[in-house]
């Protein structure tokens, strides 16, 4: 589950995947046609980790009928610079992560566990 934006406070796209940094590199290399490419929506601004894939599209259909506020909430409070997290999350698909709100996995901006 995870968020990517255009820029700052620009567009916002709302997606789920079962490998986050290949789908997160389809998405700025152009290799997924829609909505990222046509307006530009590629730097990785929040993510959390599911263990369940059913989980994760559950949280997706929720996120995506959220205020745009909401979201904007959240990601100013995980990752205030709207820095693009691609390249901490590259390689952090393994390892433990603590359990937190039933089945779901956080892990913040620097790949630590929160």
């Amino acid at each position: 589950m995870y968020l990517l934006a255009s820029k700052r406070n620009g567009t916002l796209y709302v997606g789920v995947t079962s490998n986050l940094a290949q789908r997160v590199w389809q998405h700025k290399e152009g290799f997924i046609d829609g909505f990222t490419k046509w307006y530009g929506v590629h730097d990785l601004v929040w993510y959390e980790f599911h263990n369940t894939m059913e989980s994760a599209i559950a949280r997706e259909k929720l996120m995506k009928k959220w205020k745009r506020a909401w979201k904007m909430d959240l990601i100013e409070n995980a990752n205030p610079a709207w820095r693009d997290l691609y390249s901490d999350i590259l390689g952090l698909d393994s390892g433990i992560r603590r359990k937190d709100d039933g089945d779901r996995e956080l892990v913040n901006q620097k790949g630590r566990i929160t």
